[in-house]
């Protein structure tokens, strides 16, 4: 095995006997390397009656002990069958000196499933995993439409509810830039609408509508409008709620090239308005306004600069994950410097 795929990885949680002896979960989303990782462990310790066929590990604890990890793959379970070893938090650690001798010699009756950090293509861990044949490695990025409509069906499906369609894109909207909040948001939904049989925007806006002001498209759209006091106030909320720098880069890149493609029709000589009614995906409702704020700030040419500032940073907190807040809070800062100093030319020019 090598990379896998999400619809891989579900076959391997829907028949976990097929699973290599080493399945590495990682990426900059870590809500879902957690949700993840956690489906594969509990569908191989499914059915066991081994009170200790599950060994919990921290990634400090094996990165500290390396032959620990050996030691516990390789122990017969008390009862037979196969012994599941979950090594959490490993974060980005340095783990690979602990599973390299189960790579080179894989145990016969043993799954580690390891959570990690973000970890770049093509190097260490990740490659060395990813080469193997007794292993797999899935990646873990923030949802897309996708991945929250299935999320939406699944527990709309459990509890017997009809999300109508504009509830679903609202939510679409609203959604995405951490697994465990998407999760949590939905559950929180359909807990609200238990008994009515239906979902509908209007419980949306009532029930989601004051977090999503602080949504990851809030704290870019901040950044690009230079409303400097919003940004500070959503990212350090972002932050504390878990979502990871890496994650909000990727977001902040995503909206540059979407502006970047709005900004072409403003160019050809729509208004920013109406370009925004013609961009791809289109623009939540909520957003229409300040999307076109940012539209009329932005030409194409800074807008590139803007992609190439966010993907410099991105490969510096891959560098220096210690600091990676802080490059993050940097880089949006000087987004946001550069959108108020575009406002102020164009107030002073009296457009």
């Amino acid at each position: 095995m090598v990379a896998l795929k999400p619809r891989d990885f579900d076959r391997l949680v829907a028949d976990p006997a097929r699973a290599p002896a080493v399945v590495l979960v990682f990426g900059p989303e870590q809500g879902l390397v957690a949700e993840r990782a956690k489906a594969l462990v509990d569908a191989a310790n499914r059915g066991s009656s081994d009170p200790f066929s599950l060994v919990r590990l921290d990634g400090a604890e094996v990165a500290a002990d390396p032959g620990r990890l050996s030691d516990e793959a390789r122990t017969i379970a008390l009862f037979g069958g196969r012994r599941i070893i979950w090594v959490r938090d490993a974060g980005t650690r340095a783990i690979e000196p602990a599973l390299a001798p189960l790579l080179d010699a894989p145990p016969q009756d043993a799954l580690v499933v390891v959570e990690a950090g973000d970890l770049k293509k093509g190097t260490g861990l990740r490659k060395r995993v990813e080469d193997h044949a007794s292993a797999a490695a899935l990646a873990c990025y923030a949802d897309e439409a996708a991945d929250i409509e299935r999320i939406i069906e699944e527990i709309a499906r459990r509890d017997g509810l009809e999300v109508e369609a504009d509830a679903r894109a609202a939510l679409k909207d609203l959604l995405g830039a951490d697994r465990r909040q998407t999760r949590a948001e939905i559950e929180k939904l359909a807990l609200y609408a238990h008994g009515t049989g239906r979902v509908r925007l209007a419980d949306v806006e009532a029930l989601i509508g004051d977090s999503a002001a602080e949504t990851l498209d809030t704290t870019i759209d901040a950044a690009l409008t230079g409303a400097v006091a919003d940004l500070d106030r959503t990212l350090s909320r972002l932050l504390r709620a878990g979502t990871t720098a890496p994650s909000i880069l990727s977001a902040a890149l995503r909206q540059v090239h979407a502006l970047s493609r709005g900004r072409l029709l403003v160019e050809e000589g729509a208004a920013p308005a109406a370009a925004v009614e013609r961009m791809i995906p289109p623009v939540f409702f909520r957003r229409k306004q300040v999307v076109a704020d940012a539209l009329g700030l932005w030409s194409l040419a800074d807008l590139d600069t803007a992609a190439s500032r966010i993907e410099e940073a991105i490969v510096a907190t891959r560098r220096t994950a210690a600091l990676s807040d802080a490059i993050t809070g940097n880089l949006l800062m000087t987004l946001a410097s550069a959108a108020r100093a575009r406002r102020a030319r164009r107030r002073a020019a009296g457009r």
